[in-house]
């Protein structure tokens, strides 16, 4: 009697252009450069969501190859939205990131986060004064947090995520972590955003 193996085969990567599209936009919007609500996950939607991420001073390139195809393939658009996905991982945008976490905390709240005076968050928030890059690094971190948790929760959520605490932070408070001149590349704050990327994980299985 003939055995039958079944094989398992990968989803043609064009399958999770949707999950990629949700993922760049929901990471554009916390970081305060679209509204996520005209973006759609078909080729023209990643070629408005490439170019106005371009207009930010992100993933140029990426735009650049996109508008010189012109019908791209699943697959080429499942690799531009790759690139673009990293390139917003890996760039703070200040300017526009302050107002794209305006909306989801207060200026007390937010000035707690990200361990400056209330006066400060004001004076770089107006770019009255430049964003320092230590400043603009945590803005940035705190941004992609957003980003990761907006698949999940509200905005109401997203604060109360920030105040609750949690087993995996050994019982403590995402907000408790974030103290004393903090660097995203610390392990704590490596932690918080690990915990917000399981959310994530869970959100598209």
């Amino acid at each position: 009697m003939s055995r039958v193996h079944s094989v398992s085969v990968a989803a043609p990567p064009a399958r999770n252009l949707p999950r990629l599209m949700f993922e760049a936009a929901r990471r554009a919007e916390a970081m305060g450069i679209i509204d996520p609500s005209q973006v759609t996950s078909d080729a023209a939607g990643v070629r408005q969501l490439a170019n106005r991420i371009r207009r930010a001073g992100v993933a140029a390139s990426a735009a650049d190859l996109l508008n010189n195809v012109e019908v791209p393939s699943g697959d080429e658009l499942v690799a531009i939205l790759h690139t673009i996905i990293a390139a917003l991982d890996a760039s703070p945008v200040p300017e526009y990131e302050w107002g794209g976490l305006a909306r989801v905390f207060a200026p007390e709240d937010l000035a707690a986060l990200l361990d400056i005076s209330v006066s400060s968050l004001r004076r770089y928030q107006s770019q009255e004064r430049e964003t320092p890059d230590d400043v603009a690094a945590r803005l940035h971190f705190l941004a992609l947090v957003v980003g990761d948790l907006a698949g999940s929760y509200n905005e109401t959520g997203i604060r109360r995520w920030f105040q609750r605490k949690r087993t995996l932070l050994d019982g403590r408070a995402p907000a408790a972590l974030l103290k004393r001149n903090w660097d995203p590349d610390d392990a704590e704050p490596g932690r918080i955003r690990e915990l917000a990327r399981n959310l994530v994980e869970l959100s598209v299985t």
